[in-house]
């Protein structure tokens, strides 16, 4: 990834943040909000997925912009988004086992809230029904469709239209619309990611498009970042990115035809010089998505030319040109390659303003459960 490509600013007061620490650009936040808003042209059209920033202030942030919706993946990030003040939220996974029960409590405590969840199989479909029941509640459900992942979801054709069927059935279960997830879709060619894109959208479209035909009003919530240019387009679908609000070196470098800019970034610091041209930082795998090659895991903004060598639980290794260009204790701002798994390493985020540390965000939805 070419650094060049990315901006940071340095901390006026370095000395009064402890590293590793991740560090949270608030403008560049507030400006990744209203650059998702205008690609979709209103906010109706945005159901955001708060995996990315997993804090109440981050979701308020979206909130004051004007989003309304949300979709988050654990009962935890639901739990969240109830403390920032959401009244509607998705959650965009197929309960099963305790979570149904989680999920239950959740909707029977909050009454004044929409809540909604996935759907995929006849099973679940049936014990939500029974859930619902037995406690005199009816479960807003979306189809999880699968649009080629291979993770989640339901084939689209004749096995979504009988579980549509079979949920018409059920008095307890409202099917509300739609679920398409397609993130695998990757390619940096975006006229090939957008014919990828189309192919595997068009048999949803086509379903859709026949049930409408019969009367049912029905939603279709659709894509995540690497598609979120291309749904974009269509108006007939909710858009449900989630990274766009601190962004990535990862998403940088793929989706190009997106103008959100890295809002977050890594501080850590010089704590050793092991033997010439070497030096170590305190960013270890602990504090730093791991899941990449060592060379795609962090890019620095103020050292452009260091080379990963080895990375273990608190310690990065780095080759470097001239290691007297470095000092015990200099303090490096790298972007994550991956922002998502990233802050959930950190209990909170450090949020800064013209160069000032102005508070802190905690990363509350790190959590399984909060005790809400």
């Amino acid at each position: 990834m070419e650094t060049s490509k990315l901006n940071w600013y340095q901390l006026t007061h370095e000395d009064e943040v402890d590293t590793p620490a991740l560090i949270v650009n608030l403008s560049k936040a507030k400006s990744n909000i209203q650059k998702a808003i205008a690609k979709v042209g209103n906010a109706k059209r945005l159901r955001p997925h708060v995996k990315t920033n997993k804090s109440i202030e981050g979701c308020r942030l979206m909130m004051e912009a004007g989003i309304d919706k949300f979709k988050c993946a654990t009962i935890a990030e639901a739990e969240m988004l109830l403390k920032a003040g959401a009244k509607d939220i998705l959650l965009a996974y197929q309960p099963v086992g305790p979570k149904q029960k989680r999920w239950l409590e959740l909707i029977k405590q909050h009454p004044n809230v929409i809540w909604a969840c996935l759907v995929d199989h006849i099973q679940v479909a049936g014990e939500l029904n029974s859930l619902g029941a037995t406690n005199g509640v009816k479960l807003n459900t979306y189809m999880d469709i699968n649009a080629g992942t291979n993770r989640t979801g339901i084939s689209p054709g004749d096995g979504a239209l009988e579980l549509f069927e079979y949920c018409q059935t059920l008095p307890n279960l409202l099917l509300k619309g739609f679920h398409l997830y397609d993130g695998h879709l990757r390619d940096v060619d975006w006229e090939k990611r957008k014919k990828a894109c189309d192919a595997a959208f068009q048999p949803l479209q086509e379903t859709w498009e026949l049930l409408t035909k019969k009367g049912y009003q029905l939603e279709m919530i659709a894509g995540g970042s690497t598609t979120f240019s291309i749904h974009a387009q269509r108006e007939n679908v909710i858009c449900a990115p989630g990274t766009f609000i601190y962004w990535d070196a990862g998403y940088q470098e793929i989706l190009q035809e997106l103008d959100f800019e890295p809002a977050a970034a890594v501080m850590c610091r010089v704590v050793s010089k092991p033997a010439e041209g070497i030096i170590c930082v305190d960013l270890g795998h602990k504090s730093i998505a791991p899941e990449n090659p060592i060379e795609n895991r962090v890019y620095f903004q103020n050292a452009s030319s260091l080379t990963p060598l080895s990375q273990s639980e608190e310690h990065l290794v780095l080759k470097v040109e001239d290691d007297t260009a470095y000092q015990i204790g200099q303090v490096l701002y790298g972007v994550p390659h991956h922002i998502c798994p990233t802050v959930s390493m950190y209990d909170s985020v450090h949020v800064m303003v013209d160069g000032e540390i102005t508070g802190e965000w905690k990363t509350i939805a790190r959590d399984k459960k909060i005790n809400f």
